[in-house]
């Protein structure tokens, strides 16, 4: 059985990224920092409902202590780590003037350098295998830019050229480096939206809704399962937002 590790799983797109490869018979790590019961209940339901093993993993993965302990737990727990999605993120929207150090350093070390970090304690163990599959999660803002999210702009738009220079690198190990570029989608992050504010926002999607998690779980589950040929591309899952 094959091993998945998803930080960031406890809620939102990251939980439907851990249904999805639970689904598909994958052992399941959930990494959260915070989301305690949220990550124990998602962990109880995948082991009750699927042909799975999950375990969950505490581990703040903006910090390089954080993603050496996520990694070695997951190791200890499974042996394995056949793919890595690497989603832990944060939002947050602010006019440019009113960003301080503070939310540039908070929003940079969690949504960028949580990516650099992880992935530096996994790929030594996935060359040695010469196998192995890394998806990350950047963001349509991270392509277009978004107004009033410069720091979470620059930030997902950072993780689209890790993710390309990457799977350069890894290549020639037989690990693939994909990423997966979501547009609008109803999670926890779009809470302070009215209801007013979504519908425009789906209208003015071509496909006419809002994205769900599940939208985005399945391309990651098809590019950590890929047969090996599609590396370091970004996959846009925005109803076609941005073409």
């Amino acid at each position: 059985m094959k091993t998945a590790v998803i930080t960031g799983a406890a809620k939102g797109i990251g939980a439907a990224i851990a249904i999805s490869f639970a689904k598909a018979g994958f052992r399941v790590v959930i990494n959260y920092n915070k989301s305690q019961e949220r990550a124990a209940a998602l962990c109880k339901i995948l082991n009750d409902t699927y042909p799975t093993e999950a375990v969950c993993i505490q581990a703040d993965v903006s910090t390089p202590q954080g993603a050496k302990k996520l990694i070695s737990e997951s190791l200890s727990a499974f042996g394995d780590i056949d793919v890595l999605v690497n989603n832990a993120g944060i939002a947050q929207q602010k006019l440019f003037t009113d960003i301080t150090d503070e939310d540039w350093n908070n929003m940079i070390s969690t949504n960028l350098s949580s990516v650099f970090y992880v992935c530096r304690e996994a790929v030594p163990f996935m060359v040695s295998r010469k196998q192995g599959s890394i998806v990350n999660i950047s963001s349509i803002w991270g392509e277009t830019g978004g107004s009033c999210e410069v720091h979470y702009s620059a930030a997902k738009a950072g993780i689209m050229g890790l993710t390309k220079a990457l799977a350069k690198e890894l290549a020639p190990s037989n690990i693939t480096v994909n990423c997966v570029c979501p547009g609008v989608i109803r999670t926890d992050m779009l809470s302070s939206f009215s209801e007013e504010d979504l519908a425009a926002l789906a209208e003015e999607t071509p496909v006419m809704r809002l994205g769900t998690p599940k939208d985005v779980a399945d391309a990651v589950l098809f590019l950590g399962t890929n047969s090996g040929f599609v590396t370091g591309q970004t996959l846009g899952v925005n109803g076609g937002l941005y073409v």
